[in-house]
């Protein structure tokens, strides 16, 4: 059975107060029977006070970004040693942001995803195509490349340290959703993908979130599609009961 998944990221929202104001909603409305792995990546500079405020719930921290050096005269970066210092285990690599706003390329997100692994975090790896892309209907190669050439490196002992999320860049912040076919039509294609090139034991195992544009009136119709195994969720995240609405949703 895979793990079901919903995280939350915050990007850059929250200061210190509204941070620990969101994380005590989220304590009180978030459900604790459910088989659901639960999520929130605030800011770097919330990271610790977020994993200590934490630490006797069922959720979890994860960090936005990570550097791929292991230290040096990277100004204003963030090394996997440090995020690891303060109990953040899992780092998001290679949302669509990183990749157009600050040009990120899969070689990059590669070598971080190499970096993470080193030091036993978990990484959700995300990818995706861009409207053009659907529109010229080269959505799939967009997605196997990225895929490809970002990941299809790593050992197959990694993979126990995966989590993918396909993210159509065409929907995230637009208020446009994939519909529940699409979604699982490139569900189905990625974790097909991973069966050719790790096997079918991987390819079963590693849970594929979506992300783009989830709410909690989509997110069941969504999670419903058999290869749908969760969410990464944006803008619904800065809300408590949106978010729990789409926990419970799962």
């Amino acid at each position: 059975m895979r793990q079901k998944i919903v995280a939350g990221n915050w990007k850059m929202h929250k200061n210190a107060e509204e941070t620990e104001d969101l994380l005590n909603d989220l304590i009180d409305k978030l459900p604790n029977d459910k088989d659901v792995e639960i999520i929130v990546a605030p800011t770097f500079i919330n990271l610790s006070s977020a994993v200590g405020h934490l630490e006797f719930t069922n959720i979890q921290v994860a960090a936005q970004n990570m550097y791929q050096a292991e230290s040096g005269a990277y100004t204003g970066e963030i090394s996997a040693d440090m995020l690891k210092s303060i109990g953040v285990n899992t780092v998001i690599l290679g949302h669509s942001e990183r990749r157009a706003i600050f040009h990120e390329t899969d070689a990059l997100i590669a070598n971080k995803v190499d970096t993470a692994l080193k030091h036993e975090m978990r990484v959700i790896f995300c990818f995706g195509e861009e409207l053009k892309d659907r529109q010229n209907q080269q959505h799939f190669n967009v997605v196997e490349n990225q895929l490809r050439d970002g990941l299809f490196h790593i050992e197959k002992s990694a993979w126990s340290n995966i989590v993918l999320a396909y993210e159509p860049v065409w929907a995230i912040g637009t208020g446009e959703t994939a519909s529940p076919e699409q979604a699982q039509e490139m569900h189905e294609f990625i974790r097909e993908t991973v069966r050719k090139a790790f096997g079918s034991d991987i390819a079963e195992d590693v849970s594929i979130l979506y992300g783009g544009s989830v709410k909690p009136d989509n997110a069941q119709e969504i999670f419903s599609k058999p290869d749908v195994d969760g969410g990464l969720i944006g803008g619904a995240a800065l809300k408590a009961d949106d978010f729990a609405a789409i926990v419970n949703a799962i």
